[in-house]
């Protein structure tokens, strides 16, 4: 039984709605402003402001509803703390990209795309590739990390757009991560909602399928209609270079291969982007040892002690091409952990404004009466749905936007009659879907660092990502493919 005796538990006064929409309505002008002010620039450091502003002003709100500076300190620290596994996977990644790039995995990769890639089949190419390793593996942050790199690269390399091409290979890591039974995600969705995993991947499958097909037309007709501004001369040009300065071979792609073992057998991810990342760097020692010394750039050094120094300077910060081509060179100057870091700086402010937002009941307070709107069971889903978007954007990061608004509807759900299958697609159709195309959101962050190309930019080419919301959204409208708990009798004894 929890205890009353502390003074500090009965002064707190329940927020208005006034008190929990103030805040968010102020971030949302502040994001706006920073926008129209800094465009696709936002994200570095206009945003961050914009959100540590809006965290202060939730400050202010929960001091005047009795929350002291020590409790909604320890709500930061603890919204901070759900971030910090996401922090260091983006730190290992910027060392991986680098070390891939200085071992020539990277540009083997591109080399072989440019081989054998159609420019008109590319992006719906890109987004079903990545779909496949995606489904193999359960992780979409792993293939962006690793096919999505060389992915944009060959765009890059062949004239084409590298923001579709971004938007096909979230498209298709999402898939892969959400219908897959070794994601983070899929697992979690149905935890909360209280159904079997087995039969939460069946019912998505009504929803995730028209979408993918949905975005597949999508990638093909763009794939059909634009026109790659690279000439074949230059594409010949760009491959000669490559084989020049790296040499590529199907050995150089020996750390891709140890990340995708990894992945398969279910490492976590941190510790399988590290392994990845020194894989990278004995690929390097073994094969590119004369790129190194020349990338250490340092003949005072004896030959080992410089090859060491490259590989070092790669993982912290990152590699930088010197091959003569402008184009290349910018493709391939990339990685090291540094170039991370606003990255995180993102996050953290984020995560700063989500952990004020629940610390002081604001969130909870918004949730509750969006709850009061709910008239039917559709209603009831298309409020899932919008709730659980509005907590990527709020809180920054998808897993509590899978939690935080399938605990606070789970019952709601039961008092209807609906099956547990019908929340947990509702909350991977709009938390884990949503969750990259929110600059700030964890997610976002990482892909517009990975990929490099900011998420303001991919977004609009983000067609799955777009389209399952709403296709779950006219389910709900139409009443279609909704389980009853009647239709269901095995789960409803399970969770009784």
């Amino acid at each position: 039984m929890t205890s009353t005796s502390d003074p500090q538990l009965n002064t707190h006064k329940l927020p208005s709605l006034l008190d929990a929409l103030i805040p968010i309505f102020a971030l949302v002008l502040m994001l706006a402003g920073a926008v129209y002010l800094y465009s696709s620039d936002s994200s570095y450091g206009a945003n961050q402001i914009a959100l540590i502003m809006g965290a202060c002003i939730a400050l202010v709100i929960g001091a005047k509803n009795g929350y002291s500076w020590k409790e909604m300190e320890a709500g930061i620290v603890k919204s901070v703390g759900v971030a910090t596994g996401a922090l260091l996977i983006l730190f290992a990644v910027g060392s991986l990209i680098g070390t891939w790039i200085l071992a020539g995995t990277v540009p083997t990769m591109i080399y072989y795309g440019m081989l054998v890639l159609n420019p008109e089949y590319f992006y719906a190419a890109s987004c079903l590739l990545c779909a496949v390793v995606a489904l193999s593996i359960g992780s979409s942050w792993t293939v962006a990390g690793t096919l999505g790199i060389a992915l944009v690269g060959v765009a890059a390399a062949m004239g084409l757009s590298v923001e579709i091409t971004a938007g096909a290979i979230i498209s298709g890591a999402y898939f892969g991560d959400k219908m897959s039974p070794m994601s983070d995600t899929t697992n979690l969705a149905p935890a909360v909602a209280g159904t079997d995993i087995f039969s939460h991947i069946r019912h998505m499958v009504w929803t995730t399928a028209p979408s993918i097909i949905i975005a597949m037309i999508g990638f093909l007709i763009l794939g059909f209609t634009s026109e790659p501004s690279g000439q074949a001369s230059n594409l010949q040009v760009t491959m000669d270079l490559l084989q020049a300065q790296f040499n590529p071979g199907v050995q150089l792609l020996l750390p891709l291969l140890v990340v995708l073992v990894l992945a398969y057998k279910k490492m976590p991810a941190f510790p399988t982007v590290i392994l990845g990342t020194l894989a990278g760097a004995i690929c390097a020692a073994l094969f590119q040892f004369d790129g190194i010394i020349a990338f250490a750039n340092d003949a005072s050094l004896p030959p080992i002690v410089a090859m060491v120094k490259g590989i070092w300077t790669a993982m912290f910060d990152g590699y930088v091409a010197n091959t003569g081509d402008e184009v290349l060179d910018s493709l391939l100057s990339r990685g090291g952990m540094s170039t991370m870091m606003n990255t995180v700086w993102l996050i953290l402010c984020a995560m700063a404004f989500g952990g004020i937002m629940e610390v002081t009941g604001l969130l909870k307070r918004i949730l509750q009466s969006i709850l009061g709107l709910v008239t039917t069971s559709g209603s009831l889903i298309i409020t899932t749905l919008a709730t659980c978007i509005g907590a990527n954007l709020i809180t920054a990061d998808q897993f509590i936007a899978i939690i935080l608004p399938g605990r606070m509807l789970k019952l709601e759900y039961t008092k209807r009659g609906l099956a547990a299958v019908n929340l947990s697609r509702a909350l991977e159709d709009s938390a884990t879907i949503t969750s990259p195309l929110v600059p700030w959101n964890t997610c976002g962050a990482y892909m517009a660092s990975t990929l490099g190309v900011a998420t303001i930019a991919y977004l609009p080419y983000a067609f799955f990502n777009l389209v399952c919301p709403l296709v779950s959204g006219s389910y709900a409208y139409f009443n279609f493919k909704i389980e009853k708990l009647e239709d269901m009798p095995d789960l409803e004894e399970a969770s009784a």
